[in-house]
């Protein structure tokens, strides 16, 4: 009797990988908060190109809301956790928010 090498054992293992769920990460406008530190915090938490922070900006100024950008749950709690102690160290009431993508 031989031994099965390593994977041949006869042993079937199906394993499902699902892609994780992807969350919406949303700036929520307020009265206080200046354009020019949301536009800071986009680039700096969010990695966003000048031209990206300003549109995303003027979004949340016109729309009172703009998304930030689609991460999974983890990173996207990380960056909202990140903006709300940003905002709050400058004084600002900056909203941010996430919401699983439909």
């Amino acid at each position: 009797m031989t031994q099965a090498p390593c994977g041949e054992c006869g042993v079937r293992e199906d394993i499902a990988v699902r892609t994780p769920r992807m969350y919406r990460v949303l700036l929520h406008n307020d009265d206080y908060t200046t354009m020019d530190f949301v536009v800071d915090v986009l680039r700096s938490v969010f990695r966003k190109t000048p031209e990206q922070a300003t549109a995303i900006m003027l979004a949340v100024h016109e729309r009172g809301v703009g998304e930030c950008g689609r991460y999974t749950r983890e990173i996207a709690e990380t960056k909202a956790a990140l903006v709300h102690r940003r905002a709050r160290a400058a004084g600002f009431p900056l909203k941010c928010t996430f919401e699983p993508v439909e």
